[in-house]
């Protein structure tokens, strides 16, 4: 993070032509962060429609559909009923605790699947990509990409400069973390 003057600011991902996280919208971590709670509270506040601090159960539901890869509706009643004092209605702090149950989840989820992602590219099994081959798939995602561009989006990613890409380098390429 960049600070300018009071406030913080996460430097962008710069390889947006092959970030699929961004689309889970996910930090590869099992704690929530800030930015997390800021859009958990924004979907929470969008369903409390009597503005009293309380969704329903059902509620939940919908916006965890929107919010999470996938989760097992059985796992979610069982979770939902420990969180219910018995008015059918969740605080703010329950649906956290129970979205990020979730969140967590898919934040496993993702890790599984971009290792085997990864596993896919490192032919050889050797726990690298050859930048060479990170160059191949890059232009192949977007033929827009000049060389130049190509050649500092490996700089980037590269970040040891080693000529090849490890999975933790591939795992920041992918999250932008």
């Amino acid at each position: 993070m960049q600070e300018l003057g009071a406030r913080q600011y996460r430097k962008a991902p710069a390889i947006h032509p092959v970030n699929i996280a961004a689309i889970l919208s996910q930090k590869m971590s099992n704690q929530i962060d800030d930015e997390q709670i800021t859009m958990l509270r924004r979907a929470f506040s969008m369903f409390d429609s009597s503005k009293q601090g309380r969704i329903e159960k059902e509620k939940v539901r919908t916006i965890l559909n929107t919010m999470v890869h996938s989760y097992d509706d059985s796992e979610l009643d069982q979770i939902l009923d420990n969180e219910d004092d018995g008015s059918g209605k969740l605080n703010f702090d329950s649906f956290v605790r129970v979205a990020t149950h979730f969140l967590d989840e898919d934040d496993e989820a993702l890790q599984k699947e971009l290792k085997e992602a990864f596993r896919l590219y490192d032919k050889e099994g050797n726990g690298y990509i050859p930048t060479s081959s990170l160059r191949e798939i890059l232009a192949a995602l977007d033929d827009q990409l000049t060389p130049d561009q190509l050649n500092e989006m490996i700089a980037e990613i590269d970040t040891d400069a080693s000529g090849t890409v490890d999975f933790d380098e591939f795992m920041e390429m992918m999250t932008g973390d």
